[in-house]
């Protein structure tokens, strides 16, 4: 069935784009039967643009020029003012006022200015102004002609929306929804849709644009420098061929008998009329004169007098120009030399040099044709304003076809899903099951992979519907497990060491302090993410898990530590990690305890590479290892054991300083210094809630 509507909808379009060309067509025939001042060429692409939208009046206006070069191939380059006639007229629809006198005026107005002025360029570029015609009146003769053409279209087109029949008006909509029909509300919201930075529908159709754009640039780069080579060497050919001509035409026994009489020299006149037929043979010869090369400098045999500059008489010693001073000493020895484009004394020239022997085969002259690289020039500008003109046509048919199929098939599609998730209400299950239905009821058939993510996201969509509350229940029972799993492990470093209770605590607290800090004057603030933080004051308090399988005779020693004791000692950094390794074998997702690993293990790092367990240094320590280094020295330092007496807050504050960039991450250090206050003030209260707690 789908298969079915696919195949009338594609015979639909074809049939009101049918439509569209045999109107222009139609219209263009009338007016040339009437022999009228105007062309009708461009009312059916207005029709089927107001009544079937952009993209078949595109096509319309496009395919009506493609047909009429058949006949005249220069109606081609007239296809870009058709397709724009049909982008013009589909932008006053959709903004509504194609029914409005003053903006039909206007509509009429723009597209007549341009398709005047399109149609002006074209005759200027082909030279079709005569003497008396001056650009700009004729420019404006073309926009007053173009006027008055697209006004009686539109009048046309404004007696058929009042007197055709709403069926039929009906019958040449033309659209391409691969889904249920939005209403023109539900279109607005679906194309106004909140994007972080830009819009699908914009990165799409700039895209388009900027292919084709480059497509065309560069296409039409490559045809003008192929088309001036091959002019360069078809006129390199005709300099050649009329320089054999004079060649052929003197005497090359005579030469010198001609320098030293001129026009007294018998047959000199015969000769010189005759090059003066040659050179009329093509209106690009700019140029013909016969030099004998001398040391001297070149010996006027015949220079052809032009319009413009009357030639020097024979006998006349004419200096070398600049650009032939690589091939003088060829030319003295009378050799062939290769054609050659100059910029000189006489302008920007093609020239060809043929030397002209005598009955000895000695090179007695050279017979000389400079066609004008402006001529060239000219009409390469008059190859580039058509190609320019054609490729405007295809590229706005190109880019109107892509933004039709990436409307319709990838940005409505896919922003009406984003509209029914957002709208995706948890109020109950009576609410619930109504969002699936508007979901379903959406119907999207792309029969690409949008297709395929609209049944995923329908299927997706029941499933969470079916498993919303299993799912709710489960990740709070994970969250539950994970704090409990904090309070459990903590608890058991305090039931080991009587002075740890008040020692984590703390140093969660401190650890949140320079993370604050840190954040507030600018550091690490790509690393210090909000979950970061979090992770990290959570999992402070297992920082010394791995004490559990220290002995309490280590442990709990009043003195000072052997050197074998405090190797053993040391381990509690690699067994809290052992252990913590086991919690997440348990708990997988817990984020958080990856940085509780890394603080047990590296929390006795130092900065410059002297601590414990493998020596790291500088930032090759996790940035949460280098916090709780500073936190766990501090508290230790004005907390009393049983082995020394505590410092004071300014005595341990000063270690800090002391130590910073060498014990301490120096930044980290610097964070915790510039938070004295608000360390004192936690110190404070902790030791309070501890001694409130044991009483």
């Amino acid at each position: 069935m789908r298969n079915v509507s696919e195949n009338r909808r594609r015979a639909h379009i074809i049939a009101v784009c049918l439509i569209g060309i045999v109107l222009n067509m139609i219209g263009a025939e009338f007016v040339k039967l009437l022999n009228l001042p105007i062309y009708l060429d461009t009312v059916g692409t207005l029709i089927i643009s107001v009544m079937s939208g952009y993209l078949p009046g595109i096509v319309v206006g496009l395919f009506t020029n493609l047909l009429k070069s058949i006949q005249d191939s220069s109606a081609i380059y007239y296809a870009f003012i058709n397709v724009l006639v049909a982008v013009i007229a589909s932008h006053f629809t959709m903004r509504g006022k194609i029914r409005k006198p003053l903006y039909i005026i206007l509509m009429t107005v723009i597209i007549a200015l341009i398709g005047g002025f399109h149609e002006g360029l074209l005759a200027w570029v082909r030279e079709e102004f005569t003497a008396d015609m001056s650009v700009s009146k004729t420019i404006w003769g073309f926009v007053v002609n173009d006027f008055a053409d697209k006004m009686v279209s539109v009048i046309i087109l404004e007696l058929l929306l009042v007197f055709l029949p709403v069926k039929i008006r009906e019958l040449l909509k033309v659209d391409g929804w691969q889904q249920t029909p939005l209403t023109p509300e539900e279109i607005k919201a679906a194309k106004k849709t909140n994007n972080r930075i830009v819009s699908l529908r914009t990165k799409i159709l700039a895209l388009i644009i900027a292919a084709c754009v480059t497509i065309g640039l560069i296409a039409m780069v490559i045809s003008v420098v192929l088309y001036r080579q091959y002019t360069i060497d078809e006129h390199f050919v005709l300099a050649d061929s009329i320089a054999t001509l004079v060649v052929e035409r003197i005497d090359g026994n005579k030469v010198n008998d001609f320098i030293e009489k001129g026009e007294d020299a018998e047959g000199y006149k015969e000769v010189e009329n005759l090059l003066y037929q040659i050179r009329e043979s093509s209106k690009d010869i700019e140029y013909i004169y016969v030099y004998k090369i001398l040391e001297d400098g070149c010996h006027v045999v015949f220079d052809l007098d032009t319009e413009d500059l009357p030639g020097s008489e024979p006998g006349e010693i004419v200096p070398f120009d600049a650009s032939f001073s690589e091939e003088i000493p060829e030319l003295l020895e009378g050799k062939e030399i290769e054609p050659k484009i100059s910029d000189d004394t006489y302008g920007w020239l093609i020239t060809v040099y043929k030397p002209v022997y005598d009955q000895n085969g000695v090179c007695q002259c050279y017979a000389a044709v400079d066609i004008s690289m402006d001529v060239i020039k000219n009409n390469e500008l008059t190859f580039l304003v058509k190609m320019l003109s054609l490729f405007l046509g295809f590229i706005i048919f190109v880019i109107a076809m892509g933004l039709w199929i990436s409307e319709y098939n990838i940005v409505l599609p896919v922003n009406t899903m984003a509209i029914s998730a957002s709208a995706f209400a948890f109020d109950n299950e009576e609410t619930l099951e109504e969002n699936v239905e508007q979901i379903k009821k959406l119907n999207i058939h792309t029969g690409d992979e949008i297709e395929n993510m609209y049944q995923a996201f329908t299927k997706t969509t029941e499933n969470s519907v079916n498993y919303m509350n299993d799912i709710q229940n489960k990740t709070e029972m994970i969250a539950n497990m994970q704090d409990a799993l904090i309070m459990v492990l903590a608890d058991m470093v305090e039931s080991r060491d009587e002075n740890t209770g008040d020692h984590v605590k703390k140093t969660a607290a401190y650890t949140r302090i320079i993370m604050d800090k840190l954040r507030e004057i600018g550091i690490y603030t790509d690393q210090l993410t909000d979950q970061f933080v979090s992770d990290v004051e959570r999992s402070a308090p297992l920082h010394d898990i791995g004490k559990i399988s220290i002995s309490d005779t280590i442990l709990n020693k009043p003195g000072k530590l052997t050197d074998e004791e405090f190797e053993i000692m040391k381990t509690h950094t690699i067994s809290g990690a052992a252990i913590i390794d086991q919690a997440i074998e348990k708990l997988p997702e817990s984020g958080y305890l990856e940085e509780a690993k890394n603080i047990a293990l590296y929390h006795h790092e130092k900065w410059n590479g002297r601590g414990y367990p493998y020596g790291l240094s500088g930032e090759d320590i996790p940035l949460s290892a280098r916090i709780m280094a500073v936190a766990d020295v501090f508290d230790a330092l004005v907390s009393e054991r049983c082995y020394k007496k505590a410092f004071s807050f300014d005595e341990a504050m000063d270690i800090i300083k002391k130590d910073a960039g060498s014990h301490f991450d120096p930044k980290v250090a610097e964070a915790f210094l510039q938070s004295r206050e608000r360390v004192s003030e936690v110190m404070e209260r902790i030791s309070v809630e501890i001694s409130n707690k044991k009483k």
